[in-house]
């Protein structure tokens, strides 16, 4: 006979692997015949773009390329600093078992270091160290049994799980582009050095649409005609819409930005500006908190139940932790004396992480790289790194838990003191996403298949084990939770303990409850 059954569909996004790569992508650049021989390097910056990603046959393919910009010291009196705009290709194929190209992929990426150095006086190389953090995705809409109908001889062990159900997810991309002004009394003569983040992220949803908000923060030291060395820094508003049917105002949202393309270009020296255009791929995944009532096991004292169990893989618990850091530090410059900073690059990294009881301790440090000028226009670079704790409290349970720790610097001021110290105030902006993987089990097609065995006696003896429940007894030997609780004088039923004897009643023949047997056995 078929059981009558209530379903019910939730949509999951399971994580199939969230994987860390390092990539080394190498190159030399030959001096262009205009430019001036090559002393020494004294620093080098890049961009990474993404322009293509696709996973086909357990691998994913990566293609993309790093803008880079090297500042060198040149061996010209009259031009002391110079600079090089050159693009290294980016291409990787990684392979990571499982996955198939319905699945969907997040990739962001991170320059751990990139250094130049020189091979002679026309020819340089470049080597760039590339982190990547690759979240595999994989979408399936399930279906399982919450209740039954016209059963009540069977006996259903219920729990009440809160998920992240799946709502939809959706890409668009974006233009972004300003001309960027640099002072008017500068000619420019060429970039030195550029650097684009992406902060200050946000969303609105409203009508089946998010609309994504971001703002790309772009700085660009520069040369000009009188070889001086300028500064310009701008914001440039990055909006767009994703669709997603069924999105609204109390969904979650996991959004993640990629620049897959840039061009970078002065303007006439009459206009006093730098032209800059990114595409951005914005891909955004929505999430609805639902509480589900799902039946973890079945049986019946009197028949024999059948059910397919199957286990599924989804995601819990989702929320954001954002968070203000003040980083104040006074930095000893020997390097100092008579020259002022141009510029400071700062790269944070966190060294350790640790997870404790319902905390997160995180142990890092702020790389600094100082570009200091004489009054004879010679350029030097001097590196700093200022140590960092920061913590996270009362996140509650951490067992399974996913960390994903994003760092950008919101602030940041550096005031010359006396003695070559310089004083750091930095404030940095910590954004912390925390999810759960947990199994859950799901139960369909539910039919009873005859009568259970009658049995020569109604009542024994049970010792407990470790790891029984009541509900494990009661199906073990055809009784009930509530029939053990009550003949053992039981208050509590989720209260047992290994060694325990148990009296277990149970059915002796149809027609007589286990109410009655076990009221029998102690007449």
């Amino acid at each position: 006979m078929v059981v009558n059954t209530i379903k019910e569909n939730l949509r999951v996004n399971k994580k199939i692997t969230t994987r860390k790569e390092i990539l080394v992508v190498e190159g030399d650049v030959i001096v262009p015949d205009a430019k001036p021989d090559v002393l020494n390097i004294i620093c080098t910056s890049g961009v990474v773009c993404i322009y293509k990603k696709e996973i086909v046959d357990e691998k994913i393919k990566i293609e993309g390329n790093i803008d880079t910009y090297i500042m060198y010291m040149t061996d010209d009196t009259q031009e002391r600093t110079r600079g090089i705009n050159t693009i290294l290709d980016l291409s990787e194929i990684i392979n990571i078992p499982n996955i198939t190209n319905e699945m969907k992929s997040n990739i962001c990426t991170n320059i751990k270091e990139i250094e130049a150095k020189v091979i002679n006086e026309r020819k340089i190389s470049i080597k760039a160290t590339i982190e990547l953090t690759i979240e595999i995705f994989s979408e399936e809409e399930i279906s399982f049994v919450n209740s039954l109908e016209n059963a009540d001889e069977i006996k259903m062990l219920q729990e009440q799980l809160s998920v992240n159900s799946l709502v939809g997810s959706g890409e668009t991309k974006i233009y972004a582009k300003d001309n960027i002004s640099i002072d008017n009394i500068d000619n420019l003569v060429e970039i030195l050095k550029l650097e684009v983040g992406i902060g200050n992220k946000d969303i609105k949803i409203s009508y089946n649409k998010v609309l994504t908000k971001a703002e790309a923060e772009v700085k660009i030291i520069y040369l000009t005609e009188d070889n001086r060395i300028n500064k310009a820094m701008a914001t440039i508003p990055i909006i767009g819409f994703v669709d997603i049917s069924d999105v609204n105002e109390g969904n979650l949202c996991d959004t993640n930005y990629e620049i897959r393309n840039m061009i970078v270009k002065p303007n006439s020296v009459e206009e006093h500006s730098i032209y800059i255009e990114m595409e951005i791929g914005v891909t955004t995944i929505a999430y609805e908190e639902k509480t589900i009532n799902m039946i973890q096991d079945l049986y019946s004292p009197s028949e024999n139940i059948e059910f397919n169990k199957k286990g599924v893989r989804t995601i819990a618990g989702k929320r954001e932790i954002t968070e203000t850091k003040e980083i104040s530090e006074r930095l000893k410059l020997e390097e100092l004396q008579g020259r002022n900073i141009v510029d400071v690059d700062i790269v944070p990294n966190i060294i350790k992480q640790n997870v404790m009881g319902d905390k997160i301790t995180y142990n890092g440090e702020l790389n600094l790289s100082f570009i200091l000028m004489g009054e004879d226009l010679e350029i030097m670079l001097k590196k700093k790194s200022v140590p960092f704790d920061y913590s996270i409290e009362n996140i509650g349970d951490c067992e399974n838990l996913n960390i994903h720790t994003n760092m950008e610097v919101a602030n940041q001021d550096f005031i010359i003191q006396e003695g070559e110290e310089v004083l750091a105030n930095i404030q940095m902006k910590m954004n912390t996403m925390l999810d759960k993987n947990i199994n859950i089990n799901t139960i369909d097609e539910v039919q009873t298949n005859g009568e259970r065995e009658e049995q020569d006696y109604s009542i024994i003896m049970y010792i407990v084990k470790k790891d029984d429940s009541l509900w494990k007894i009661a199906k073990m030997f055809g009784s009930t939770v509530d029939d053990i609780a009550r003949v053992n004088g039981i208050e509590n039923e989720n209260l047992i303990y290994p060694g325990q004897k148990l009296f277990i009643p149970r059915y002796k023949k149809k027609g007589v409850s286990s109410k009655q047997a076990s009221m029998i056995n102690y007449a």
